[in-house]
């Protein structure tokens, strides 16, 4: 007579079924902060990227016109494709430095145009991106809002920002105001508190560096208020990235900005900074690029602004 054998069904009882699911917290635990750390460090790459290529553009164009990018009017004025590279171009260096980062027919829009309808073409350009000037921890891939009204340009609510600013020096400053009124084809005087690279109306050559190319900055990450990330409403983040001279796009080393900072939430300060926790990125007018440290020193932060102040200070050796 043939038996059958008794078939047993194994199975996971709710204590190993327990501790296996708390096994896997813990590797899920000490997983994500290491790939938190990857990815951080990918951005970190990206953003240093980024500020080379500013860096490498800042040169081609002083080889191709004699100076830095000038820092064209005011915040109520962006590029204009018929205005040159001089200080007739009411732009600021991120609108001058398009040609030079493989940006030509984004800055040639509206060239040839005139009246409303180069108004229309300016207007559309305020909402193309341009990823180089974008740090990737703070945001990537996106237009954000504004409520700035150009002069020589239609409205639009959303335009891409800059997270870079250029140094204006070490002055009370980094902006001054609008600009001249609109439908005005005469700039105004370069002013005489700035001694940066780029600013209303600059024509700065190298040879005004008098404290060296590596000693001077050129562009740097600027800080801004978590709270008000993405919302056009932080004073040093409301215009757009081609605007004229303005504090989205330029920053001072005076001691009234010190120290930088890293992105916080509640504090509102026209600074060098930025998203990374380990300092904030710059390009040095040599076209290197580093990180310089949130505890730098004053007097070391302000002479990194100065063009011409003959103290040099050997920061990255």
């Amino acid at each position: 007579m043939n038996r059958q054998k008794p078939v047993i069904h194994s199975a996971f009882t709710i204590v190993e079924l327990l501790v296996v699911i708390a096994i896997i917290s813990v590797l899920v635990g000490l997983l994500l902060p290491a790939v938190q750390a990857a990815r951080e460090a990918a951005r970190r790459t990206t953003c240093q990227n980024n500020l080379k290529q500013i860096g490498l553009g800042f040169h081609t164009h002083h080889d191709t016109f004699g100076w830095f990018p000038t820092g064209g009017w005011g915040w109520n004025w962006t590029g204009d494709a018929d205005r040159g590279f001089d200080e007739r171009q009411p732009g600021g260096w991120a609108y001058n430095l398009l040609p030079f980062i493989e940006q030509q027919a984004l800055h040639d829009i509206g060239k040839g145009s005139q009246g409303a309808d180069k108004e229309r073409l300016n207007g559309g350009r305020l909402e193309s991106l341009v990823q180089t000037y974008l740090c990737p921890s703070r945001r990537s891939g996106r237009i954000e809002p504004t409520s700035i009204k150009m002069h020589n340009a239609e409205f639009r609510n959303m335009v891409c920002k800059s997270d870079y600013a250029a140094n204006c020096g070490d002055g009370p400053r980094n902006e001054i105001d609008g600009g001249p009124a609109a439908g005005s084809t005469t700039p105004p005087a370069m002013p005489q508190l700035e001694n940066g690279v780029s600013y209303r109306c600059s024509k700065v050559a190298t040879n005004a560096l008098l404290d060296g190319l590596s000693h001077t900055l050129c562009v740097g990450e600027k800080y801004l208020d978590l709270n008000l990330w993405g919302t056009g409403t932080d004073a040093a983040d409301n215009e757009n990235a081609f605007c004229g001279y303005d504090n989205d796009l330029y920053r001072s080393t005076n001691e009234i900005y010190h120290p930088p900072m890293l992105d916080r939430a509640g504090l509102i300060q026209y600074t060098y900074g930025g998203a990374h926790h380990a300092g904030f990125h710059v390009v040095m007018c040599d076209g290197s690029v580093h990180v310089i440290g949130y505890e730098i020193e004053k007097e070391v932060f302000r002479r990194l602004g100065n063009r011409a102040d003959h103290v040099t200070d050997n920061l990255f050796n």
